[in-house]
């Protein structure tokens, strides 16, 4: 099982492409596998920058709690487009979303998943309601039924994050017709005192929820 940790922060939109290329040329020159990275997603969302850091155990077990490689210089460089979101924030621990709810089925997962990072706004104290909304349809036929292999809950500030694993096959055929289901139509309800989109100006439907991927990098050994 792959440990995610899931930074946050504002960013400049159409800064995509300058901090895509940032990280990659670290990612190149320098070995983040050696600290234990095995891969990483950068996402935006609206104003939003959202970096997912995959790891093959959680660092307060493995010891491998240093940062990046090179990890000065990468903030430095994208300091001019991305900055911090929490209205509490005073060192760059406090980018970190904490996870508040994880769900995954037994036994060993399939070698092909997709992962999708839906984001929105939490009221404030309500992870305890999203999380229960959430364990009683995991405890269902709902995830199964859409392929879905995790699934982990964060929060920062006022920001949600949920990263959704599926079978990418699964993932595939779902994508545009879920939200047509009535199990999932229970779950949104069910959700609603609590969660909302992010940007409800511009929110048509689930996928609008959806952050976008624009850099990607796998360790290769």
């Amino acid at each position: 099982m792959v440990f995610r940790n899931v930074i946050v922060c504002h960013m400049v939109p159409g800064s995509e492409q300058i901090v895509g290329d940032v990280f990659g040329h670290y990612d190149q020159v320098t070995r983040p596998q050696d600290l234990g990275v095995i891969g990483r997603y950068l996402l935006s969302h609206h104003d939003l920058y959202l970096h997912v850091i995959e790891r093959e155990q959680d660092p307060r077990i493995s010891g491998q709690t240093r940062g990046l490689p090179a990890f000065q210089k990468i903030a430095e460089a994208i300091g001019p487009y991305v900055t911090p979101y929490p209205r509490y924030w005073k060192n760059p621990s406090d980018s970190v979303a904490k996870e508040f709810y994880h769900w995954a089925p037994e036994g060993e997962p399939p070698a092909d998943t997709t992962l999708t990072v839906i984001v929105g706004r939490i009221k404030p104290g309500a992870e305890p309601d999203v999380a229960r909304v959430f364990g009683e349809s995991d405890a269902g036929s709902l995830p199964t039924d859409l392929g879905v292999t995790g699934r982990w809950l964060y929060s920062i500030d006022d920001v949600y994050v949920h990263l959704l694993e599926q079978e990418s096959a699964a993932a595939e055929a779902t994508r545009d017709q879920h939200g047509d289901a009535p199990s999932f139509g229970k779950v949104m309800q069910d959700l609603g005192p609590y969660i909302e989109p992010y940007r409800p100006d511009r929110w048509h439907g689930p996928q609008d929820s959806v952050a976008t991927v624009f850099y990607r990098w796998q360790a290769q050994d």
